[in-house]
This record gives C-alpha cells, structure tokens and sequence, in this order.
C-alpha cells in the first residue's frame, strides 16, 4: 500500500516529467488523482461543446467505485511507469 507522502511525491513528479504525457495518459493520471483526493465524481457533466472538460469528467466518473487506497496504489504506479519512459528533468 502506497502511504500518503509517496503520493505526494508521486504529484510533485509529474510536474517535472521531461516532456508532456500522451493525452490519454494526462487523463488517467487526472482520474485517479480526482479518485484518490475527492472521491466518486460529485459535479455535473459538462456541456456538450466542453470536450476537454467532458473527457475530463468521464474519466473520473468511470472510476467510480474505486477506493482511495487503490485510486493512489495505481496513481504512483503510472506516474513510476511515466518517469521510466519519459524521465525527469535534471
């Protein structure tokens, strides 16, 4: 079980990848973390025009169900998975 520091730290390193993830990536790192500090999705859908916003929201709103402890468990393992294939900046 990942403690609340190395999600933390998890956080801060995706801040300092060295290039931006693949948009799917950008969306599962926001669902899981959206899962792992708020819980199931509690705001209204986005209007239809909202495409980024409404990826966004359905992202989240698939994870529902998923517990805190498992939302931060695979948040840290992607973001481990992100630093092996992207790196950090030095």
């Amino acid at each position: 079980m990942v403690s609340q520091g190395e999600f933390d730290k998890a956080a801060e390193d995706v801040k300092n990848l060295k290039s931006s993830p693949a948009d799917n990536d950008l969306l599962e790192l926001y669902s899981l973390y959206k899962q792992a500090t708020v819980g199931d999705c509690n705001t209204d859908k986005p209007g239809f025009l909202d495409f980024k916003g409404k990826a966004k929201w359905e992202a989240w709103n698939n994870r529902k169900g998923t517990s805190k402890d498992d939302a931060m468990n695979a948040y840290v393992e992607k973001v481990k998975a992100l630093i092996e294939s992207i790196g950090l900046k030095a």
